[in-house]
């Protein structure tokens, strides 16, 4: 088992080799952990668990919501990255994430999770370098870099400081 540290050192040693838009699943793939897709109802966005037959070498397995938009696999592929990186010894059996990334577990470790996974996603290293060549008339292109990086506008926005 590796600690915060060991997992914050890979984590960081691939974004520092990336550029937009993260590639979540070669990420946990890198951390030892394989990603699958699920059928699920709309309502369940991802789940991680131990898994001896399906964990990569980390014994972690994440599962996210085939029929989610590619934007919100991609942000449940992060959140979940970011319990097996911060919150192992709290995953127990799994962790379900639903719709609104509630699971269960307090308010601030799922606060934790989102803002780790914002981080993996829209990483100041990388989009520091997009932001000077996407200003429209004076203000940050949130849709622009959003598409860039994949994610939600909002979510972009949000990370800008600049809510949509």
């Amino acid at each position: 088992m590796r600690n915060v540290t060991e997992k914050m050192n890979i984590l960081n040693t691939f974004i520092g080799r990336s550029d937009a838009p993260i590639q979540t699943v070669a990420l946990a793939g890198e951390l030892g952990i394989k990603v699958y897709h699920a059928g699920w109802p709309d309502k369940i966005s991802g789940k991680i668990q131990k898994d001896a037959n399906l964990g990569g070498s980390s014994g972690f397995a994440i599962f996210v919501n085939k029929d989610h938009h590619v934007n919100r696999r991609r942000f449940t592929t992060a959140h979940e990255i970011a319990h097996y990186v911060l919150h192992e010894d709290q995953i127990g059996d799994g962790i379900f994430d639903d719709a609104l990334y509630r699971s269960g577990l307090p308010s601030s470790v799922e606060a934790q999770a989102n803002g780790l996974a914002a981080d993996i996603l829209m990483p100041w290293s990388i989009l520091n370098r997009y932001i000077p060549t996407n200003i429209q008339n004076g203000a940050v292109d949130v849709t622009k870099l959003a598409n860039i990086f994949q994610v939600s506008p909002q979510s972009m926005g949000i990370r800008l400081g600049q809510p949509t």
